[in-house]
């Protein structure tokens, strides 16, 4: 039977990981730093660990995985955030003897999250971006209100979702708020608000060992949380060849292997879409590509144990999948049009990343996670920055 260790349980990408897998007939056991997350209440996980925080602790959270993986058999890691992803990948000399990682090196993932070095790099290559403004001393910014496109939006340079992230309407304003961001996020790029009407869309990739394109998809953000953007909140799988074929050079040219989530918005004023970011990691609508019909989760595994895989490229088109809880719930409190909604938030027949018949417990573990909000730092943390 495959064995597979998945961390970062308190996520639905996790949990779709798991049921992708478990369905399949693997051994799954789930890791988390809290027992109140949301994949260890599925009837596919075979095994629950609670393991010492990445983030808190990466020494002792290092510590305790390689006495896991050296005690258990395990044919495959599969980190699923980043900041985990990360952590391992840079101790893959000590870890690797235990299992296969089939992930890329730490310095290249991080390279590829960072919005500044990706702007600068698809500005010179002449990819399409929106006006990005960069500095590296506070002393610029007068000048820089002076010259910016209002409305803008200040970004972080590493993270994801909408933690961070400010918009500006007026140059008064500016300064202040660049500032704020800078208290948390040192020095975030500046760049200007592409207008409402155009698509927002995701690519998501797995490459070789050879960078060669071993799956693919497509879909489209219909809505997010925050309503003025975040991550989406329900999605539509769809067939756009531009945009991938954008992503996939961009990986393809930094020699990529493993999964990964590029993120386009197209311009209404000029139809052109403008990449956004590039997430080296797994991706929050996970969910959506497998009822779709690409596995990631399971043709990451193949690849890491074949060495090499067919490549999947067609999938079913027009399938949606939301983030109910609490995402879509928070995006209709707070979409002001929430009664004119197309599809409307009461359409049941949508599935979900999360609610399943057949595996209805990690409901539990998803409303758990909120009792450790009462008194766990960590968890405000995420919670206080969505």
């Amino acid at each position: 039977m495959p064995r597979v260790l998945i961390l970062d349980g308190l996520w639905n990408k996790t949990l779709a990981a798991v049921r992708a897998l478990g369905r399949r007939g693997f051994h799954v056991a789930v890791g988390e730093w809290t027992r109140f997350a949301t994949a260890l209440f599925s009837n596919y996980c075979s095994k629950r660990l609670i393991y010492p925080s990445p983030k808190e602790t990466p020494a002792k959270f290092l510590d305790w995985l390689e006495n896991e993986l050296r005690k258990n058999h395990y044919d495959v890691l599969m980190p699923m955030e980043f900041t985990t992803q990360t952590l391992i990948t840079s101790q893959t000399q000590r870890l690797s003897k235990y299992c296969r990682i089939p992930f890329h090196n730490v310095d290249l993932a991080l390279r590829l999250h960072n919005k500044a070095f990706l702007m600068k790099y698809a500005r010179e290559k002449g990819f399409d971006i929106p006006k990005t403004f960069i500095i590296d001393d506070l002393n610029q910014l007068e000048a820089l209100a002076e010259e910016l496109p209002f409305p803008v939006v200040i970004k972080p340079q590493m993270s994801s979702g909408a933690r961070g992230i400010k918009y500006v309407n007026a140059k008064a304003d500016f300064i202040k708020q660049y500032k704020n961001v800078h208290r948390q996020y040192e020095f975030p790029i500046v760049q200007e608000f592409i207008p409402d009407g155009g698509d927002s869309m995701g690519v998501c990739l797995l490459l070789n060992n050879d960078s060669e394109v071993r799956a693919s998809f497509v879909y489209k953000r219909l809505r997010e949380y925050p309503v003025r953007g975040g991550p989406s909140t329900l999605r539509v799988s769809i067939k756009r060849d531009d945009v991938r074929y954008i992503a996939e050079s961009l990986l393809r040219y930094f020699k990529w292997t493993g999964v990964a989530h590029i993120e386009f918005r197209v311009d209404p004023r000029d139809g052109t879409p403008k990449l956004l970011e590039i997430n080296p990691r797994f991706w929050g609508s996970l969910q959506l590509a497998i009822n779709s019909g690409v596995d990631f989760p399971y043709l990451l595994y193949k690849l890491a144990m074949d060495g090499d895989i067919d490549p999947v490229t067609e999938y079913k088109t027009g399938v949606m999948c939301r983030w109910i809880i609490p995402g879509d719930i928070l995006h209709f409190i707070m979409n002001p049009n929430r009664f004119h909604m197309s599809p409307g938030f009461f359409n049941f027949k949508i599935k979900d990343d999360l609610l399943s018949f057949r595996d209805p417990l990690p409901v539990i573990g998803r409303l758990s996670s909120v009792l450790t909000l009462l008194y766990n730092k960590e968890m405000q943390d995420i919670f206080m920055r969505r």
